[in-house]
């Protein structure tokens, strides 16, 4: 923010430019009677055999509608699968909060 580089602007321009592209497409959000809460996890231990960190990620719905979503490589190596659904869990209870 206090710096931006030339890199920084072409990811904003690209940015702009799908928003853009996108103007026509609509999110329909339904109405729903149900008021629950449901959330889903994930974690791939080690699926990258470079560098052994894992992939993990979280779904959260409220009633029918994702309401957040996170996917991706975590920064820390996890030792075992066990580990590596405990910080994916961690990550989506933290969302729920």
């Amino acid at each position: 923010m206090y710096a931006p580089t030339d890199s920084h602007w072409a990811v904003v321009k690209r940015i702009l430019r799908y928003l853009k592209g996108t103007t026509t497409h609509e999110l329909y959000i339904t109405g729903s009677s149900s008021f629950a809460l449901h959330d889903f996890t994930y974690a791939d231990w080690a699926g990258n055999i470079d560098d052994k960190k894992f992939t993990g990620g979280y779904l959260v719905f409220f009633g029918q509608m994702l309401f957040s979503w996170k996917s991706g490589k975590q920064r820390i190596v996890a030792h075992s699968s066990t580990k590596a659904e405990y910080k994916a869990l961690v990550d989506d209870t933290t969302e729920v909060i």
